[in-house]
């Protein structure tokens, strides 16, 4: 291994051990969000078509007289954005800490980003999970 490689390493190692455990958090999720080939949702611009991933933080039913709607946080270490499909009672899969990419038109909305019926894939769960 080159003396390059080898101080990048203790870098990465060092600032690890100095980081909380949200910090470190953050970063794998990011670095997930990454390999999944989405954009950092502190990166996205609104009115954008942009695809994001990340568990699910928490699914609400908002129930309406009209038209109810599932909204779902998704937290990808950098940012949040909340996925809402609108006319839908349940969505099989979408649940607390699933782990999602999604697709849409990025929005803001009183200034918090928002995607309205994106497309999506859910991830595999891990075994024991």
């Amino acid at each position: 291994m080159s003396s390059t490689t080898e101080d990048g390493t203790l870098r990465r190692l060092w600032r690890r051990l100095g980081s909380s455990d949200e910090q470190i958090e953050a970063a794998e999720l990011q670095e997930s969000s990454r390999t999944a080939g989405a954009t950092a949702i502190d990166n996205c611009n609104c009115g954008d078509v942009v695809t994001v991933a990340g568990p699910l933080r928490s699914v609400t039913l908002k129930p309406a007289e009209s038209l109810p709607s599932v909204e779902a946080e998704i937290y990808d270490g950098s940012g949040r954005v909340v996925l809402v499909w609108m006319g839908r009672r349940h969505i099989a899969g979408i649940d607390p800490g699933r782990v999602l990419v999604a697709t849409g038109r990025m929005n803001l909305i009183d200034g918090q980003r928002v995607m309205y019926n994106p497309r999506y894939s859910l991830r595999a769960i891990a075994a024991g999970e």
